[in-house]
């Protein structure tokens, strides 16, 4: 995938100390610092259990939307529970910053247009996987307990711990992996993000409804946790950019891996050395395909684009700030690079939900 490295995280599971272990660790920080993105292979993580994932959330949402609206839990920001389509904005429709962004990239290689674009048309669903904190947290708002729907309350818990747990102990082996590969001891990233607010996350979109070329599911935007992972999807349409090349990137997950991608905390964090991935999801030809396939092949499902995404955060009381080797590299490698001060995680999440319209700033 353009210079997207693969790495074996069962090779460097079996012996993180060895040559292949610590090679392993080498290609995942540099492909992470060159591009944002980088592939994941983990036998641990299989395919069917990514099906099962995606068929419950297609079940789900194809619920009526006042039955979805029930799970809805905008007091905490919608950080957990359904959000529904129409109220996620993307940052860079409103940022100046992130529109001179789109400005310095190629005619060919800019996003779909975000001009008279609103709010996205995806719904989601945040199911948290955390660890709850053996201190008193600052942010108790971040610790919202989880929704169960009422149709699944008898297997969701089940359903969606069994990919979620997949998926969050793969991202967390690329996070020890990723710490040997930048000069540091290995748990540093996960001690940080021990009592992160992890979040199952799946989007949805409704494709009878917004099946036609070049609808924007999902804006131009980064993340604002740690690191992302994301399994199959049953549909195209994410496109990446690569920091290396401003190149946009159809993503193709090859069978067996997993698609991890830089988020903003670990861009503060590295002071950016690793800067947080743009991307989009949008409705393509490759799109429109699959869903006439579909239709063919399984004419009995729901025509839900489902994506199989997973946030990894830092843990809220944790104080973001560049590791002073780190940013040095930055510096020597990209040249000056933005301030980015003091914060905790925690203020950091509030101040970037208010900007996709999520939570208040206030």
């Amino acid at each position: 995938m353009s210079g997207i490295t693969v790495v074996s995280l069962d090779e460097f599971l079996r012996d993180p100390a060895s040559d292949e272990g610590r090679a392993q660790a080498s290609a995942a920080a540099e492909s992470l610092i060159t591009t944002g993105a980088l592939i994941v292979r983990d036998s641990r993580a299989p395919k069917i259990a990514n099906d099962r994932f995606l068929d419950l959330f297609e079940d789900y949402f194809e619920q009526e939307d006042e039955v979805l609206k029930v799970d809805e839990r905008p007091e905490v920001g919608y950080q957990v529970g359904v959000t529904l389509e129409n109220t996620e904005k993307p940052k860079c429709a409103s940022d100046e910053d992130c529109r001179a962004i789109i400005d310095l990239l190629d005619i060919d290689e800019r996003p779909v247009d975000l001009n008279g674009h609103g709010a996205d048309p995806k719904c989601r669903f945040f199911h948290r996987m955390s660890e709850a904190p053996t201190y008193k947290s600052h942010f108790p708002v971040l610790e919202a307990p989880n929704v169960t729907p009422k149709k699944f309350q008898d297997t969701w818990e089940e359903r969606v711990n069994e990919w979620g747990g997949f998926m969050k102990q793969a991202v967390e082996g690329v996070t020890r992996m990723l710490a040997l590969g930048l000069g540091l001891d290995e748990n540093t990233f996960t001690n940080a993000g021990r009592y992160g607010s992890h979040l199952l996350a799946p989007t949805a979109t409704d494709l009878t409804k917004y099946g036609k070329l070049n609808t924007i599911y999902a804006g131009f935007h980064t993340d604002l946790n740690f690191l992302t992972i994301h399994g199959q999807s049953r549909y195209p349409g994410l496109h990446i950019w690569a920091r290396n090349s401003g190149k946009k990137i159809q993503v193709r997950i090859p069978p067996g891996c997993l698609l991890v991608q830089a988020g903003k905390q670990i861009e503060w964090l590295t002071g950016g050395l690793i800067k947080a991935g743009y991307h989009e999801v949008v409705c393509t030809q490759a799109t429109l395909d699959t869903i006439e396939k579909r239709k063919v092949e399984f004419p009995d499902r729901p025509l839900i684009r489902i994506s199989s995404t997973f946030f990894w955060h830092l843990t809220p009381d944790v104080l973001l700030k560049p590791i002073p080797s780190l940013r040095k590299e930055a510096e020597t490698r990209f040249g000056p690079q933005e301030e980015y001060g003091e914060m905790l995680v925690g203020h950091q999440v509030r101040r970037e939900l208010g900007l996709i319209a999520l939570m208040s700033n206030s």
